[in-house]
């Protein structure tokens, strides 16, 4: 049975990834994520199901979103100012260590925003501070922005798809291996995410794909001209702790959290209540950015990262009604299942 185009597209007001909202076959047919028919529902049911559903989900979409534009400014430059102040003997350089970790792990939120284009979507009045805030946010990890974006959407179109979701490498048996991964993926001459990106690129041949592989090469000459520079200045320490291991505890944490944990196990699961995995963090809601709740962020991408939490709530008896197992995250205040 097909979705109602129209009913789709009023309720997720998508800015863009319009593949993600095309009507879909119940059965799992169709270009759209699968809706599946494993949960032994009759088509009736579902689709008053699923009319509930976008009806909840419209409820969550849009809100204030100058928060984010105001976090990615503020948090890029206090990081810059980093570089003069310690040049100029005038910073603590472990504690502005630490601040730079987080703020290259936290840059990702920011430009994730803008790359399902929440902040504004195109023709809006607003739509440079869309793109400005993902420009300024990936900055820190050398990890353009155009890049950032193309490789994201695509992980979206084709998720848990071995060969065409661009995340796929993360995958590992288990947390620690994933860890482990994060860091091992980064290593020349490793099959690991950088090359499963070009692979994907030289597939599309866009020039947005050309693009994005052209200012990744150039933020990695500035990034090594800067690291470079410095150290020859005898700023080799100060280079390392701001730019150099920030980057790479990002990075990690970002693969870790962002990726290996809201998609574990990836294996044959591509339906639309089931690529995305249920869990209790042991770090908390803000730690984990969110990520316990990720099945709703694939659902509906348009719902900005800090109203997820809630609208998984409200969505939680229909996700359970489609069959999914939502035991990990319990009702609020409802036992957690052991072991989860």
């Amino acid at each position: 049975m097909l979705e109602d185009p129209k009913l789709v597209q009023d309720a997720t007001k998508a800015p863009v990834e319009p593949a993600l909202y095309e009507p879909a076959l119940d059965s799992g047919g169709g270009r759209a994520i699968p809706l599946g028919r494993d949960d032994g529902l009759d088509r009736h049911t579902r689709r008053d199901l699923r009319k509930e559903e976008i009806e909840i989900a419209r409820q969550f979409h849009g809100g204030r979103m100058w928060p984010y534009a105001v976090a990615a400014f503020g948090c890029f430059a206090l990081w810059v100012s980093f570089f003069p102040l310690a040049i100029m003997g005038h910073l603590n350089l472990p504690l502005a260590c630490l601040i730079s970790c987080v703020i290259a792990t936290g840059g990702y939120v920011t430009s994730h925003e803008a790359m399902h284009s929440n902040i504004a979507r195109k023709g809006e009045k607003l739509r440079w501070l869309n793109e400005a805030v993902g420009a300024v946010s990936t900055i820190p990890i050398v990890f353009p922005f155009s890049m950032a974006r193309i490789m994201h959407l695509e992980h979206h179109y084709h998720c848990n798809d071995p060969l065409k979701d661009p995340d796929y490498t993360d995958e590992a048996p288990n947390w620690w291996m994933a860890i482990y991964k994060t860091w091992y993926n980064r290593q020349p001459g490793v099959d690991g995410s950088i090359h499963h990106y070009k692979r994907i690129l030289a597939e599309m041949g866009t020039p947005e794909a050309q693009r994005a592989l052209k200012e990744t090469m150039l933020l990695q000459l500035f990034f090594m001209a800067v690291l470079f520079t410095m150290s020859w200045n005898g700023y080799a320490i100060e280079a390392a702790l701001l730019w150099w291991l920030p980057r790479h505890v990002g990075l990690s944490y970002i693969r870790f959290y962002l990726s290996w944990a809201p998609h574990h196990p990836r294996e044959g699961k591509t339906g639309r209540y089931e690529n995305t995995n249920l869990f209790k963090s042991k770090l908390g809601h803000v730690m984990s950015m969110g990520m316990q709740y990720h099945i709703i962020h694939h659902m509906y991408p348009g719902i900005p990262n800090h109203r997820t939490k809630h609208a998984y709530y409200a969505m939680r008896h229909i996700l359970e009604a489609r069959g999914r197992d939502v035991s990990p995250l319990p009702p609020v205040g409802g036992p957690a299942v052991k072991g989860s």
